[in-house]
């Protein structure tokens, strides 16, 4: 079997920063849906690794993202982890130094300056969106399009761009990030950890989970279609699926923090935030098309109860794997060949902190 990685990068807070460093300020992440933002002025904001950013959609309707300072001293412009909608500027709570919805400066009390010079105008973060979900990059430079090609080609046929956020909930989580994605990434745990979801899809527990072809979709129990507790709905298909994707349940993890469900009505998607070596904020949105929300007898709940009972159930087995990894004489786990998706986590954190593993 082949080894995890070691326990020092899910507890040393120099690890923790040399992750948010090469990883969540230089990769494009997940920071939310454009839905979050829907109005001129709405604005939303983030932490990412020690990086306060806040969305904001202006005036031409484009939503922007910004470094949540103030050019004139370095004050935070707008309050942490907060949300709302501004009238006509940003107004920094210093000495009001004002700021158009593009970042641009637009005034400077009782001072002469060149409102022109870029120098005083906000700095702008690069932002680009897919399935109306919203990307980030900080320091980065690698191409959006580029980078979510192979995802967006799997998923083409999804209307993803046009579901809306009819469940949310906000989950705090005593575990590393990674420990997160590395149970997303297997179900060999499924049997044992998620008696409600393999009556629904008993491919997660045959053989330990082992052999599940993610590309083709996993097959649910005959008579079954969705993620509820019946595996059945009265909501209709989404628009232009396959028959394949009518009657298989697929998922995708998209480096560093989407992690991504897709059943025929519905999607449930998971946004991590790294708070600290031990702690992850999690943001999931049960995410249903309008025509199905649109039904007089709309009831979101069959699958979103059904959706924080699997959650709830990871993020409790997930804190017990962070406090065992805790012993002092644990050094590093193994993986087992139904786990082998686990070696992308490994692969992936191996390249972005340059660790070799030969």
């Amino acid at each position: 079997m082949e080894r995890t990685l070691h326990k020092d990068l899910y507890f040393e807070s120099d690890w923790f920063k040399k992750e948010c460093k090469n990883i969540f300020h230089k990769e494009w992440f997940c920071c939310g849906r454009e839905e979050d933002i829907p109005n001129i002025g709405d604005y939303k904001v983030i932490d990412i690794g020690g990086e306060s950013i806040f969305l904001l959609r202006s005036n031409d309707q484009t939503i922007r993202a910004f470094h949540n300072f103030c050019k004139h001293r370095g004050c935070q412009l707008i309050e942490d982890k907060t949300s709302g909608q501004l009238k006509r500027s940003i107004i920094c709570p210093y000495h009001s130094w004002a700021y158009n919805f593009d970042g641009s400066i637009a005034k400077t009390p009782h001072l002469d300056v060149d409102l022109n010079d870029k120098k005083f105008h906000l700095n702008q973060i690069r932002l680009d969106t897919w399935g109306g979900f919203i990307f980030l990059n900080i320091h980065g430079e690698s191409d959006f399009k580029n980078e979510i090609a192979d995802i967006k080609e799997q998923f083409k046929r999804y209307p993803l761009a046009d579901l809306l956020s009819s469940c949310k909930y906000n989950y705090s989580v005593q575990s590393n990030w990674k420990v997160i994605i590395e149970n997303y990434n297997e179900c060999y745990h499924c049997g044992v950890v998620h008696p409600e979801l393999c009556r629904v899809v008993p491919a997660f527990k045959e053989n330990g989970g082992t052999n599940l072809n993610w590309e083709e979709g996993v097959p649910q129990r005959k008579g079954t279609n969705t993620f509820t507790f019946s595996g059945t709905s009265n909501r209709p298909p989404f628009p232009g699926l396959n028959d394949n994707e009518r009657e298989k349940h697929f998922g995708q993890a998209i480096y560093p923090n989407l992690l991504t469900s897709l059943s025929m009505d519905h999607a449930a998607v998971l946004i991590i935030y790294p708070e600290s070596p031990e702690r992850t904020s999690i943001d999931c949105r049960i995410l249903f098309h309008p025509e199905s929300i649109r039904m007089k007898d709309f009831d979101p709940s069959d699958a979103a109860d059904f959706w924080d009972l699997i959650n709830k159930q990871d993020w409790s087995i997930c804190e017990k794997v962070q406090k065992g990894m805790s012993s002092s004489v644990f050094e590093y786990g193994f993986y087992g060949k139904m786990e082998d998706e686990n070696l992308d986590i490994r692969k992936y954190i191996s390249e972005k902190l340059d660790i070799n593993f030969d």
